[in-house]
Formats: C-alpha cells, sequence, structure tokens
C-alpha cells in the first residue's frame, strides 16, 4: 500500500515537473493553459475543466483553455461577472470555491452549467500582484467530496497558470514598445519600413495594388513655438487616434518622425486612397477646434503614391509621395495630391 501511494506521489510530482518545463520554455499562452489544465483534471480525476482569464476594466471573463465539455457550452467563450453569482463570489473571496453538490447551492444558477449536467466544481482564482487575473475550474458530472490534496495541487498548478500569464503578457508589451512611437501608440518607423517591404512582396506575388500616404501638419514648429512642445505633443496624441480610427484594421499607421506620417493600404487603387486622404484631412479640419483647445486651426497636407502605376521600388514609392506632400504644401497646405497629379504637371 505504501509503495502504491509512493508511486502515486512520484507521478504527480512528474506531471508538475513537466507542466513547470514547458510555462518556463514556451510563450504560447494557450499552449501552456490547455496543458496546466489537462493536468489539473488528470491529477484531480475530474471529466471536464476550463481556464478563463479575467478582464477588470470590462468585468468580463474569456475561455482560454477547455476540456471535456459540449459544443454548446463553449460556444460562449466571454461572459460579464454577474452579481451574486459563483464568479462574482470567487472574485470577491480571493480564495479557492469547493461544491462537492451544485443543486444544493443556491448561487449556482448558470443555466448553461446546469444544462451541460456540471454536478461538482473547484474555481481556484489565478492570482498575480495581489490581482485575480483569471480563474482555473475543474468539473465533474457527478457530485463527490474533493480532497485537501486536490487543492494543494491545484494551488501549485494555478501559480504555474499565473506565471504564466504574467511572461505571456510582459512579452506582448514589450513586443508592442519595439514597434511603437511611445507618444502616439502608432507604428514606428522601423517597423513601418518592414511592413512596407512585405506588402511589396505580398502585392508583387499576387498582382495586386496597394497605396501609401504620407501626412504633414501644417505649420506645426509654429504650434510648437507658440504654445510649447507638451501642447504640441497633445496634439500629436489626438491626431494619431483621428488616424487609427479612420482606417481598416489591415491597414498600417505609423509616425514616420517628428510631425509626419505614414500610412500603408493594402489593395487600395488611387481613386480609393485619394478619397481616404480628403475624408482625414476634412475630419482633422472639423476637429480642429478640440485638438487645438480654441488656440487656431489645425491642418494637414497629404501625399499619396501607389504601387505599381507610380512605381514597383520600395523607396521610390515612399520618395514619390513625399514628393506629392511637398507640392501639396506649396500649393498652400491642407490639400491631398496625388504624385501622379506632378507629372500631369511636367
Amino acid at each position: 500500500m505504501e509503495k502504491h501511494s509512493n508511486d502515486a506521489n512520484v507521478k504527480e510530482l512528474l506531471d508538475l515537473l513537466q507542466v513547470a518545463r514547458l510555462v518556463v520554455s514556451t510563450l504560447n499562452l494557450d499552449q501552456v493553459l490547455e496543458a496546466i489544465l489537462k493536468s489539473a483534471m488528470k491529477l484531480t480525476k475530474t471529466s471536464a475543466g476550463s481556464i478563463a482569464l479575467y478582464n477588470k476594466s470590462r468585468q468580463e471573463l474569456e475561455m482560454h483553455a477547455h476540456r471535456g465539455f459540449s459544443k454548446d457550452f463553449i460556444g460562449n467563450t466571454k461572459w460579464k461577472v454577474r452579481q451574486g453569482g459563483l464568479t462574482d463570489m470567487i472574485l470577491k473571496s480571493d480564495k479557492p470555491v469547493v461544491i462537492s453538490d451544485v443543486a444544493k447551492k443556491e448561487f449556482f444558477t448558470n443555466p448553461v452549467a446546469i444544462s451541460e449536467g456540471i454536478k461538482s466544481v473547484i474555481c481556484v482564482p489565478l492570482v498575480s500582484k495581489d490581482e485575480i487575473i483569471g480563474i482555473l475550474y475543474v468539473d465533474d458530472f457527478t457530485t463527490r467530496r474533493f480532497g485537501k490534496k486536490d487543492l494543494e495541487l491545484l494551488s501549485i498548478l494555478s501559480s504555474f497558470a499565473a506565471m504564466s500569464i504574467d511572461h505571456a503578457r510582459l512579452h506582448a508589451r514589450t513586443s508592442k514598445l519595439a514597434v511603437t512611437d511611445g507618444l502616439t501608440g502608432l507604428f514606428n518607423h522601423r517597423y513601418m519600413q518592414q511592413q512596407l517591404s512585405r506588402e511589396f512582396c505580398r502585392a508583387a506575388r499576387y498582382k495586386e495594388t496597394f497605396s501609401v500616404m504620407m501626412i504633414d501638419i501644417d505649420n506645426f514648429k509654429k504650434i510648437n513655438d507658440t504654445y510649447g512642445h507638451t501642447f504640441g505633443d497633445r496634439v500629436l496624441e489626438k491626431l494619431a487616434e483621428i488616424l487609427k480610427s479612420s482606417i481598416r484594421a489591415s491597414d498600417t499607421a505609423a509616425r514616420y518622425g517628428g510631425e509626419e506620417f505614414a500610412i500603408i493600404l493594402p489593395k487600395v487603387e488611387s481613386a480609393q486612397a485619394l478619397a481616404l486622404a480628403n475624408r482625414i484631412r476634412k475630419h482633422i479640419k472639423d476637429k480642429s477646434a478640440t485638438l487645438m483647445k480654441g488656440k487656431g486651426n489645425l491642418t494637414v497636407s497629404i501625399g499619396l503614391a501607389n504601387y505599381p502605376k507610380d512605381s514597383q521600388k520600395k523607396m521610390e514609392l515612399m520618395k514619390q509621395a513625399d514628393k506629392a506632400l511637398y507640392e501639396a504644401k506649396s500649393r498652400g497646405k491642407d490639400q491631398a495630391v496625388e504624385y501622379r497629379e506632378l507629372l500631369e504637371i511636367a
């Protein structure tokens, strides 16, 4: 009997060690959470389980790992915290909740869980820096008693899960900082150049078009000199928000340098790009009073170039968009000009 118990303990330790190795060796969060959940179910001998991450600002949980449930149950991967419900109790107590028979608990009223046939459950909060960042659930379809050892093992696995979430989020923040401009939150010049190279390869391969847009704030030096660089930075931030809200998810907006911005528009013809440029320009002009806090007008000049019509070379295409921008400035600013217009003038 003692040998059997020792063998079981060794197997449990090996399972935990295997999970620990995965935690420190990969940044694929969902892969790690799946492994942690699998181990949690195996060690507690439960039939189903899930791991959900908690978004405090939205009061919402999102399932990132699940096993043993029907398609109907996992069809809704996000849910709001309901006052007085099980999740609300876990978040407020900050401690594991053990339910041997859900029918005896008045707060267990989730119709989806009841319909699924869940009879018993352990819910363990995932805690990082005194904040709950998720919940580990192990469920069974029969009523049962859970022992002290079950909770001890789940406590270890919940620590692994919290550590993995922290690592993944830190990596995501670090990666984002490497490619974004600290002031505006747009992509930086380096990333924009990389994305431009990728877009050239994609467009050439599939024989598609794309456009680039160069945007420059008119008289920005005067704004800085008159109202100070802090005010100028605020203008840049607000303008960046307008750019982000004006483009598609597939487009790339970047701070090219100083008060100059660039946008890559995949699969966009010249006429479409010009229409978008004029919408952006007018939007900024209409929002001028808000952007400048009543201290004057704000306008932008925009230059555009298109692949493959204007050029099939990366640096040349950007120079052409820049020449079109310079032409917009020379025409009195607050204008959008295509590079092809310069050829027609010549």
